[in-house]
């Protein structure tokens, strides 16, 4: 089902609120896409500009109040936000500012703590002169941090969140099948990348907005640069790693194939990723850390390999591509039931690497792979 129930929306402001109040918060200011998205079930590609400022205000008690451009009050006034208060933007005198300053002033006291997502992974979305002003016209009323609220409530998915990143996942699986449709020796890696967007729409994905990889002899150095019109050669590895959108909704794994037949070398290390990454989905309990996770796979890979430089071996998913917590020694996030993890090994192979990434969901007992499983034999095109 595309969508959300009104009840999902509720539930998610209910759970919000009792922290807020818990934390001394009046009200919550959002201005970021997910962030509002959350809330409100307001989904639109219109975030691609950054001209116009978007704000939500979550009470302590009461349903979201959404400040806004005018030009998104149609959309807005689909989803179960009752208080839609907008102005015509962009304006270059006050965007926005006023009618924000004006709402905060009306919903919270005078000596109010007003939140804002403040760590790793969020940004405020407004020019900074504008939030200079906003704080100096809402008087005594405090801007301050939301005390982590947010990542709680985002890190643990509702059973319909986690069938989006499911159909998600399985529209990519059926993709990733389709490849030897498109790649093979003589053919442009830059040209795989654009007919394996097709694929991905073709099997049913809203859009495509990250693919990455790579494909060189026995490995690749980089898996983030942009492909280049290179053709696949015998020896090659090609990696393709997607993060497609299905209603919202993110999948994040990649699959290697190797074209023609792999080294051994090239073959063993691809085993030992998938090794690193089935002992990491062993150990993925409710109770277990993401450090711990960091550190089952490390020391499988440190086995043979040295350090890829990758950072993490892992983080969350959902509404964006990469979200809390990070699968790194310094991250003692608690694992709890309804997290989606990605799983994401690296190793080196001499002076390339090979990265391999799986989605899993924690459950109460043993955690389930949401992305199709796969066996530790490097496919050959």
């Amino acid at each position: 089902m595309r969508g959300f129930e009104t009840s999902e929306f509720s539930a998610r402001t209910e759970h919000a609120q009792r922290r807020m109040e818990q934390a001394g918060l009046s009200a919550l200011l959002l201005t970021t896409e997910p962030e509002i998205r959350y809330f409100t079930g307001y989904l639109t590609r219109f975030w691609e500009s950054p001209t116009r400022p978007w704000f939500l205000i979550l009470p302590v008690s009461g349903k979201p109040i959404a400040v806004i451009p005018s030009i998104g009050a149609a959309l807005m006034a689909q989803t179960w936000v009752e208080d839609i208060r907008t102005w015509s933007a962009p304006d270059l005198d006050d965007d926005g500012v006023s009618l924000l300053a004006d709402t905060l002033r009306e919903v919270c006291p005078e000596d109010a703590a007003i939140g804002l997502p403040d760590g790793h992974e969020t940004h405020v979305r407004m020019p900074l002169a504008d939030l200079n002003r906003l704080q100096q016209e809402v008087g005594n009323r405090v801007l301050g941090s939301d005390g982590g609220i947010l990542r709680t409530l985002r890190m643990v998915k509702s059973p319909a969140e986690i069938a989006k990143i499911e159909t998600a996942c399985a529209i990519a699986g059926q993709a990733f099948q389709r490849v030897p449709e498109i790649a093979r020796e003589g053919v442009a890696l830059d040209e795989v990348f654009r007919r394996f967007q097709m694929l991905c729409l073709d099997e049913g994905a809203d859009w495509v907005p990250y693919l990455a990889g790579g494909a060189e002899q026995s490995g690749y150095t980089d898996v983030i640069s942009p492909a280049r019109a290179t053709a696949l050669t015998p020896g090659d590895v090609l990696m393709l790693d997607t993060g497609l959108v299905w209603d919202g909704y993110f999948c994040d794994f990649d699959r290697n194939w190797s074209i023609g037949a792999a080294s051994p070398q090239v073959s063993d290390a691809y085993a030992t990723l998938i090794e690193a990454s089935d002992a990491a989905f062993e150990a993925a309990r409710p109770g277990a850390t993401a450090a711990e996770l960091f550190h089952v796979m490390n020391k499988v890979l440190s086995r043979t390999s040295g350090e890829t430089g990758a950072g993490r071996l892992g983080h969350g998913l959902g509404m964006s591509l990469t979200e809390w917590p990070s699968l790194i020694p310094a991250d003692h996030t608690v694992l709890e039931p309804g997290m989606v993890l990605t799983l994401e090994p690296g190793i080196a192979v001499g002076d390339k690497i090979l990265v391999h990434e799986e989605n899993i969901v924690i459950t109460e007992g043993a955690p389930r792979f949401i992305s199709p499983r796969i066996g530790p034999e490097l496919p050959e095109i």
